[in-house]
């Protein structure tokens, strides 16, 4: 499956081929498979630099890439694990600032896959023992971890004291897994949803999110109560104004930082949460600059990315082709607030079969000047059907980005959308490999 990656290197090839054929047991949850893995691996998570751990919906992986940035400005070394992928497996372990090697990542995903054996492990379950073990034997100032699906059964919430814990925002995704039918929990999905993420908290260790509803922030007030954890509210314990600059302030006092170079209105909201939970941590000292820094240099691909020349954009002319990977309503609405005031554009859209045909185009309305559905690569995706009552245009259809790109008119922009999986096959096509 995509999911699992090709390589060009014999060894890793080998591992990832042993990984996809990884099953989870039906209707198994919890965190006593990856703990059994990792005590039979020595525990490595007991061993890591002081941990920056983040959940959230949307704006979790761009809230790690702030912190990851923000840390390294300030001249620390900084381990990173994010997810998923987009062309190469890895992308998903970061080794004091850069991709983890082959020769290193064939050893550890072979250590991790033996240990395994009758535990029946799953991908991410492997993956996460893979990271452990490389964050604690290379040496490094920070690690920043970012959750998969959730938080209460992620397979990183086995991590007993980190440095400090964010949320970013929250939102209705991946209800097959984080909706599942559960006595003793909320049952409002978006409590349920605040209820899954803030489960990452751990006891004296500040919690520390953006403002949310108050359904969610009701979930999110009694999970962190119930765990010991103070939580550390946007609006409430901390404050970031967002203009021609990032006005930010909290206890500690107040801040002028720059907008981010990511575009979208939403990487201020991202940024700002990255330095909050540095703010409400004592583990390691950053300064105001390194803040600026970081937040300008930051960078993320995939994430309203500009594409650069390359085979696929050639076929675009001399347009603006951007790519974004979001795939459910909160995302479609940061794309839309992105591309409000501008001329509409040319949507290309690839959705897994499970997810909201509506997510992006129901957001953007009027801002589609034509929408061409292709397949995401791999999987099981919607047909034009699907889509048909959230566009405001007739659709069209195509076997691939490359095809829609040619058969589009000799005007106006474009946006690539709906899938990370169709993003790293764009990516991959193009010749822009995430490094």
């Amino acid at each position: 499956m995509r999911d699992f990656a090709i390589s060009d290197h014999p060894a890793v090839q080998a591992q990832l081929d042993r990984l996809g054929a990884l099953t989870v047991p039906q209707g198994r949850l919890g965190l006593d498979t990856i703990r059994a893995l990792l005590a039979r691996l020595g525990h490595p998570e007991r061993h890591l630099p002081p941990v920056l751990h983040v959940a959230g919906t949307n704006g979790k992986g761009s809230t790690c890439t702030y912190l990851r940035f923000i840390l390294e400005a300030q001249g620390l070394t900084v381990h990173t694990a994010t997810k998923p992928h987009l062309v190469r497996y890895n992308e998903r372990i970061r080794l004091a600032g850069q991709l983890i090697g082959d020769d290193l990542l064939a050893t550890l995903l072979a250590e991790a896959l033996d240990a395994g054996e009758h535990l029946a492990p799953s991908f991410f379950e492997v993956t996460t023992a893979a990271m452990f073990m490389a964050f604690a034997r290379v040496p490094a100032d920070a690690c920043v971890i970012e959750t998969g699906l959730g938080g209460r059964f992620d397979a990183t919430n086995v991590l007993e004291r980190p440095a400090v814990c964010g949320i970013s925002t929250l939102g209705i995704d991946h209800e097959a897994f984080l909706l599942t039918p559960e006595a003793g929990v909320p049952q409002v999905p978006l409590a349920r949803i605040a209820f899954e993420k803030a489960s990452i908290a751990k006891r004296g260790v500040a919690l520390v999110t953006q403002d949310y509803p108050a359904v969610a922030a009701d979930a999110v007030a009694a999970t962190a109560a119930a765990l010991g954890a103070p939580w550390v509210r946007r609006g409430r314990d901390w404050h970031a104004e967002i203009g021609a600059n990032i006005a930010y302030r909290d206890g500690q006092g107040s801040l002028d930082l720059p907008l981010p170079g990511l575009p979208g209105a939403h990487q201020a909201d991202n940024a700002a949460l990255a330095v909050a939970m540095l703010r409400h941590q004592d583990a390691i000292a950053v300064s105001s600059d390194a803040m600026a820094r970081g937040i300008v240099a930051a960078r993320w691909p995939a994430r309203l990315q500009r594409l650069g020349a390359g085979p696929l954009t050639a076929l675009a002319g001399t347009r603006t082709v951007w790519l974004d990977g979001g795939h459910n309503p909160d995302a479609g609405a940061a794309i839309a607030r992105h591309l409000a005031g501008q001329p509409p554009v040319h949507v290309i859209i690839g959705m897994l079969s499970n997810k909201d045909p509506g997510a992006i185009l129901a957001p953007l309305g009027s801002g589609a000047l034509s929408v061409t559905i292709v397949p995401a690569p791999g999987h099981d995706a919607h047909s034009p059907a699907a889509f048909a009552p959230f566009s405001t245009v007739p659709l069209s259809s195509a076997p691939d980005v490359a095809a829609a790109l040619s058969a589009l008119p000799p005007t106006g922009d474009v946006l690539i959308t709906g899938s990370l999986y169709l993003a790293g096959d764009v990516l991959r096509r193009n010749g822009e490999i995430p490094d």
